[in-house]
């Protein structure tokens, strides 16, 4: 498909892609209006807690479903340049299926559902991730197989319906530490067999465990870790062998959780020829910490209570905290911030923080998105796909 090829020079130019979590919609709107104005690709990795269809409820993102954030953005997307990817699809990667304690095979049957509503949708790129199972600990050969009926399910739905989608694959979780050759090798090496014997098209991105992994308001894997880790390679001498192993099979590396990385880190990504890395946390605390300032500085302190009260009481920080953690209360809901700005009490406390602010002169809503886009550029830049800020 010609259209995959603006991703596909990209990285042959030594580029790293961006993928951007639609945080929120200020999130999608700053994502969308630099691509327009800088006429360059950005991928929007959305989640299925985040965006999902109507059948689970939709998402915690705008309380959209899958086709009115579709919409939304085909509307706004003038030059076409926004790629619509599904992040983390799979079993019990839905807050409904880990709450109703689906078993395996609904688990999976959900998933399906999920995935056809992303291809009927018209999304472009889709990750199977099947590293999640809540009925006891998930072994590699679990994971495979799982992959193996979703990629199977996702290719033949989207040749029924003359989709193009390209896919993206990872069967373990971020832990923070780096893969190693040989299990990467082996993954693709079995992967490759399934889809070769079964004449389907071969995976575009694999995501490899490159020493990134978020928690609180950091980057805490070992690619700034400035010691070496026992039994595992330095990043700068792992890396190169997993991308040579990606050479050697025709894949691109995805890289998960870049966020927090600092600028140098950052630039090296090219430079290793990182294919493509995905942010998304980071973005939903920027403008978390935004609101937090302007209501600060607006001398707003009791709607910045109330705001902070209502994002601590979601509970939506724990899954990010480092054991013994040291973060404050404050810091926590900044933590979760973004979770909650579709919640019905925040979207009316927001509607009169607008008008108060309107009355001094600040726009709150292009306060917000402007921040967004100062942290969406810092990537941009580092990744050379644009040359200033």
């Amino acid at each position: 498909m010609k259209r995959f090829n603006k991703l596909y020079n990209l990285i042959n130019e030594r580029k790293t892609l961006l993928g951007v979590g639609p945080m929120s919609l200020n999130c999608v709107n700053a994502a969308i209006n630099i691509s327009n104005k800088n006429n360059i690709p950005i991928i929007l990795i959305a989640s299925r807690r985040q965006i999902d269809d109507k059948i689970f409820g939709g998402g915690y993102v705008n309380n959209w479903n899958t086709k009115d954030y579709v919409d939304y953005i085909n509307k706004r997307d003038k030059k076409k340049n926004i790629f619509l990817a599904r992040d983390h699809g799979g079993p019990w990667q839905n807050n409904q299926e880990i709450l109703k304690k689906y078993s395996t095979k609904k688990a999976l049957e959900s998933a399906k559902l999920s995935f056809k509503s992303d291809i009927n949708n018209n999304f472009e790129i889709i990750h199977i991730d099947t590293c999640i199972d809540i009925e006891k600990k998930i072994n590699f050969n679990n994971s495979f197989d799982r992959l193996c009926e979703l990629y199977e399910f996702c290719h033949e739905y989207a040749k029924k319906k003359k989709k193009e989608i390209i896919f993206e694959i990872g069967t373990e979780e971020q832990s923070g530490s780096t893969n190693t050759p040989n299990e990467l090798e082996e993954t693709l090496k079995k992967f490759y067999k399934f889809c070769d014997k079964n004449k389907y098209q071969r995976p575009k991105f694999v995501v490899i465990q490159s020493g990134t992994r978020v928690a609180e308001m950091k980057n805490i894997g070992s690619f700034e870790s400035p010691l070496r880790i026992e039994n595992e390679l330095p990043v700068e001498i792992q890396l190169p062998k997993m991308l040579e192993i990606c050479k050697k099979y025709d894949i691109f590396m995805k890289e998960h959780n870049a966020d927090y990385l600092n600028n140098d880190s950052l630039e090296w990504h090219p430079k290793l020829g990182i294919h493509s890395a995905n942010v998304a946390p980071e973005f939903g605390v920027t403008e978390t910490k935004s609101l937090v300032y302007i209501l600060k500085k607006a001398n707003l302190d009791i709607y910045l209570d109330e705001f902070l009260e209502l994002s601590y009481s979601s509970n939506k920080w724990k899954k990010w905290m480092l054991p013994n953690s040291k973060a404050n209360d404050v810091e926590k809901a900044i933590i979760a911030g973004h979770y909650v700005f579709s919640d019905h009490k925040f979207v009316n406390l927001k509607k009169k923080l607008i008008k108060i602010l309107a009355k001094k002169n600040i726009n709150l809503e292009k306060y917000l998105e402007k921040e967004i886009t100062k942290s969406i550029l810092r990537y941009l830049k580092s990744f050379r796909l644009i040359n200033k800020i």
